[in-house]
C-alpha cells in the first residue's frame, strides 16, 4: 500500500508541472527567471614567460583556497594517488599546477614507493672526495624518484654528524667538515634537478642528534653556527641552486627553527639568496602565522596550521588582518617558481620503470670509490687469488649486507635479503639488509680455493673455521636509524669479541666494517687489515671482493674523524631532557665551530683515524709545492704539487689543502680550503694544481666577525699545508694580508 501511495504522489507532481508548464509557469505572464550562472574554471593563461613571471600569472587568477591548498600536505591518506609517497600536495587541475609527491631520499628512493636502487650510504659518497661520482649519485635518485612518479625528493642532509658521530643519521649525511659536506651534497641536489625533480637539503638546522630531537634547543654562538652547520648548508645552498630546504625539529636559542625568522628569513632567503620554498619536517610546525611569517612556505604533512584546524589558519587570519595575503602569494610563488624552475609544471610525473642494470652498476663504483682501507699490516690486502682456504664470518655475509634505517630506507630492487623489525629505540621501522653476497662475490674470485662460512653466533666455531683457514675475513656491522642516537662507538652484540677470537686463531685476519660512521675498534692491533665499507648498497658484495682481491685500489678517505674513544668527544655523554619530560631542555654547543677534527687538533687529542686519512694498495709522494697567491692576495691562492705514484699499481689520491689563519682570529690550527682527486699510473708524476677562491661560497679565507655580523679577512699570516690527511700535512708556504 505504501508503494501505491507513493506512485500516486509522483503522478500528481507529474502532472502539475506539465500543466504549469504548459501555462507558462503557473499563469503568470512574466518570463521565468534565469538561472544563476554555474561558476566556470578559470583557464590557465598563457606561461610563456621566466619562473618568476609564469608563478604570478597562475597565483593573478587563483583563488584563497587554491593557494592555501598549495602551502601543506594531506597527511598520509592520499588514497591511491599518494604512490607510497612520503607526502603529497594536490595541484590545481583547472591551471595544470601537478601534484607533488614526495619521498625521502638520501640514499635512494625511500618510503614504501617501490624497489629501488640502494646507493651506498651518503657518508660513502663524501668518503670518495670525488664530485663526478657523487653527480652520478644524485643522477640515480633523481632519475629513479622521476621513473617511480615523484617530483620532490626530501633527501640532502647535510648536518655536521662531526658534532655528535653516534647520531643514528650519519649514514645519510657526508661527514664533519663544512666544505667536503656542503660540496659533495651540492653535487646529489643539482643532479636530482637535472631530472625535473625538486631537491630538498635538510635538515635545517642544527639538527645534531636524534635523542628528544623534538626539543633539544641548541644553546651556540652566532659565529660558532656560521661555521659549522650554517656553512654546510650554505655551500649546499648556493653551489647547488636547490629549491627546497627542510627545517629541523630542534630549537636554536628558545625558538623552534621552523618559526626562526632570523635563520629562514634573514639568512636563508635575504642573505643567501634563496629561491625556493622552506617545509617543515614532518609534524615540525607549531603556529599558523608566527611560522608563515618567520618563512616557512610549506606545512607538512597536515599538522592543521596552515588550514586552521589546531589554529587560526591562513584563509581566517587573513580576514582577521593577523596577516597579510602577500605573505601567502610569496609562500605560492616559491612553490610555483620551483616546480618552473626544475621542469616539474612541464614535465607532468608519471609512473614508469628504473633502469635497475644500470643504476646498480653505479652504486658498485660508488662503494668501490667510497670505501676506506684503514689498516693494511705486512701488506696483507690484496689478497691472493692461489688462496686454497678463506674463512668468511659474520653479519650475514653469506646472503646481504646491512643498510640503514629510519625515513632513508630503500627498499632495494629484488627485495630484502633480510628484514627485522626495528629494536627500540627508535621503535619503528625495519632492519633491512641488502641482497648482495659478500660470500658468493669471494667465491667467484677463487674459483679453486674452498670459501667457508660461519655466522659468527659462536666466537669458538668461527674461531675454529679462521684456525683452519689461510685467511679470515670478519664482517661486523652496526645498524643506526633515525629516531635513535648509538649509545657509544662500540659494535653492539659479541662482534669486538668475535674479532678478537678469530684474529687470535688466524694471523691473516681481514676485518670489514658495515656502519653509518664511526666506531672505536679495542681489536685494531690483533688484525692484519681492516677495511670500512660503510652501508654498501646494492652491489655492495661484488663491491667489496673487488676491493679485497685488488681489481678495484682502494681511495676512499674519511670525511669524518675516528676518535679512540667516547670519552675524547666533545660532549661524551649524549644530553638528554629529564626522564619523561616533554618541555625544551637546552644543549650547549661550547666547543662552537670546532667540530670533528677541528676539535681534536686544537685540544691535541690523537684520534684512531683522522678526517681525511685512508690507505691505498699504492704509495705517493708529494713533492715541488708551489704556493702562488692572487693579486691582490685577499682574492686567493693557488697550490700545484707533483704527485708521484711510487708503487707498482695504478690509484687515486685525493691531495688535500689546510689553511692556517691568524692567531688573532682565534681559529683553529688548520681547517680544509680544497681538495683533489687524481688517477696516477705507477712509476708516473701527475702535476694538479687546487685553487682557493677567496669568493667562493666557503669563505675559504674568510672567519665570522660576530660584531661586524659578517664574514671578514683578517690581516696576518696565513700558513698553507699540503698533504693527504689532516694530520698528515707539510707546509707549502705562507702569505700575508694587511701592512
Amino acid at each position: 500500500m505504501r508503494w501505491i501511495d507513493v506512485r500516486c504522489t509522483t503522478f500528481a507532481i507529474l502532472v502539475f508541472v506539465v500543466v504549469l508548464a504548459a501555462c507558462g509557469g503557473g499563469g503568470s505572464s512574466n518570463p521565468s527567471p534565469s538561472p544563476t550562472p554555474v561558476p566556470q574554471p578559470v583557464q590557465p593563461p598563457a606561461l610563456t614567460g621566466t619562473p618568476d613571471q609564469n608563478a604570478d600569472a597562475l597565483i593573478a587568477v587563483m583563488t584563497t583556497d587554491e593557494k592555501i591548498q598549495l602551502v601543506h600536505g594531506t597527511g598520509y591518506t592520499g588514497g591511491p594517488q599518494l604512490r607510497g609517497a612520503a607526502g603529497y600536495v594536490p595541484g590545481v587541475a583547472h591551471l595544470n599546477i601537478p601534484d607533488l609527491y614526495l619521498a625521502d631520499g638520501s640514499v635512494g628512493v625511500g618510503n614504501s614507493v617501490g624497489q629501488a636502487t640502494a646507493l651506498p650510504s651518503s657518508i660513502a659518497s663524501a668518503a670518495s672526495w670525488d664530485l663526478s661520482e657523487a653527480y652520478k649519485y644524485g643522477q640515480v635518485i633523481g632519475a629513479e624518484s622521476k621513473a617511480l612518479g615523484m617530483n620532490v625528493n626530501l633527501g640532502g642532509n647535510v648536518n655536521l654528524i662531526g658534532r655528535e658521530p653516534r647520531c643514528g643519521r650519519t649514514f645519510e649525511t657526508a661527514g664533519e667538515d663544512p666544505l667536503l659536506a656542503g660540496t659533495i651534497k651540492a653535487q646529489h641536489l643539482k643532479a636530482i634537478q637535472d631530472q625535473n625533480v625538486i631537491a630538498g637539503i635538510k635538515h635545517f638546522a642544527l639538527n645534531d642528534q636524534e635523542t628528544s630531537r623534538f626539543t633539544v634547543d641548541v644553546q651556540i654562538d652566532e659565529r660558532g653556527a656560521r661555521e659549522s652547520d650554517l656553512l654546510a648548508f650554505e655551500i649546499g645552498v648556493k653551489d647547488s641552486g636547490v629549491l627546497s630546504v627542510m627545517c629541523s625539529y630542534n630549537l636554536i636559542g628558545g625558538t623552534y627553527v621552523c618559526e626562526n625568522s632570523h635563520l629562514l628569513t634573514q639568512i636563508l632567503k635575504n642573505e643567501w639568496g634563496f629561491q625556493g620554498f622552506v617545509m617543515s619536517d614532518w609534524d615540525g610546525t607549531h603556529s599558523t602565522v608566527k611560522a608563515a611569517t618567520a618563512g616557512l612556505d610549506q606545512e607538512q604533512p597536515a599538522t592543521g596550521y596552515f588550514e586552521g584546524v589546531k589554529d587560526e589558519g591562513i584563509k581566517l587570519a587573513i580576514q582577521n588582518g593577523h596577516m597579510q595575503v602577500s605573505v601567502l602569494d610569496n609562500m605560492v610563488h616559491r612553490i610555483l617558481r620551483a616546480m618552473f624552475t626544475v621542469g616539474a609544471y612541464q614535465h607532468p610525473t608519471q609512473v614508469t620503470s628504473i633502469d635497475a642494470v644500470t643504476d646498480a652498476a653505479i652504486a658498485q663504483e660508488m662503494e668501490e670509490q667510497g670505501a676506506v682501507l684503514l689498516k693494511n699490516a705486512g701488506a696483507q690486502l690484496p689478497l691472493s687469488k692461489s688462496a686454497k682456504s678463506i674463512a668468511v664470518i659474520g653479519s650475514h655475509a653469506d646472503i646481504a649486507v646491512l643498510s640503514g634505517g629510519g625515513s632513508a630506507q630503500v627498499t632495494p630492487v629484488g627485495g630484502a635479503a633480510i628484514s627485522n623489525p626495528a629494536p627500540c629505540p627508535p621503535c619503528w621501522g625495519y632492519v633491512v639488509w641488502d641482497p648482495s653476497s659478500p660470500l658468493k662475490a669471494i667465491q667467484a674470485k677463487v674459483p679453486g680455493a674452498t670459501v667457508k662460512f660461519d655466522d659468527g653466533t659462536s666466537t669458538s666455531s668461527a674461531a675454529a673455521l679462521a684456525a683452519a683457514s689461510d685467511v679470515a675475513i670478519v664482517f661486523v656491522s652496526q645498524w643506526e636509524s633515525e629516531g635513535m642516537d648509538l649509545p657509544d662507538l662500540s659494535f653492539s652484540g659479541n662482534e669486538d669479541a668475535l674479532v678478537s677470537a678469530v684474529a687470535a686463531a688466524n694471523p691473516h685476519t681481514v676485518v670489514v666494517i658495515e656502519s653509518g660512521g664511526a666506531q672505536v675498534m679495542p681489536w685494531l692491533t690483533n688484525v692484519g687489515a681492516v677495511l670500512e665499507a660503510w652501508y654498501p648498497g646494492q652491489r655492495g658484495g661484488e663491491a667489496i671482493a673487488n676491493l679485497l682481491f685488488g681489481d678495484v685500489n682502494p681511495s676512499g678517505k674519511l670525511p669524518i674523524t675516528f676518535p679512540a674513544s667516547v670519552n675524547d668527544l666533545p660532549h661524551p655523554t649524549i644530553a638528554a631532557p629529564p626522564e619523561n619530560s616533554t618541555a625544551p631542555f637546552p644543549v650547549t654547543y661550547d666547543e662552537s665551530f670546532l667540530v670533528g677534527y677541528k676539535y681534536y687538533n686544537e685540544k691535541s687529542i690523537t684520534p684512531l683515524f683522522p678526517f681525511g686519512y685512508g690507505l691505498s694498495y699504492t704509495t705517493f709522494t708529494l713533492t715541488n709545492a708551489q704556493l702562488t697567491p692572487a693579486t691582490p692576495v685577499t682574492n686567493g691562492f693557488n697550490v700545484a704539487v707533483d704527485v708521484n705514484n711510487t708503487g707498482t699499481v695504478v690509484g687515486a689520491e685525493v691531495v688535500q689543502v689546510y689553511l692556517g689563519l691568524p692567531v688573532s682570529t682565534g681559529e683553529p690550527p688548520k681547517r680544509l680550503a680544497g681538495w683533489q682527486k687524481l688517477t696516477v699510473q705507477p712509476g708516473q708524476t701527475q702535476k694538479v694544481t687546487v685553487q682557493i677562491d677567496a669568493s667562493s661560497s666557503a669563505h675559504p679565507l674568510s672567519y665570522w666577525d660576530n660584531t661586524a655580523g659578517g664574514w671578514q679577512i683578517a690581516n696576518g699570516d696565513y700558513t698553507v699545508y699540503l698533504g693527504n690527511s689532516s694530520r698528515d700535512v707539510n707546509v707549502a708556504g705562507t702569505f700575508h694580508v694587511g701592512p
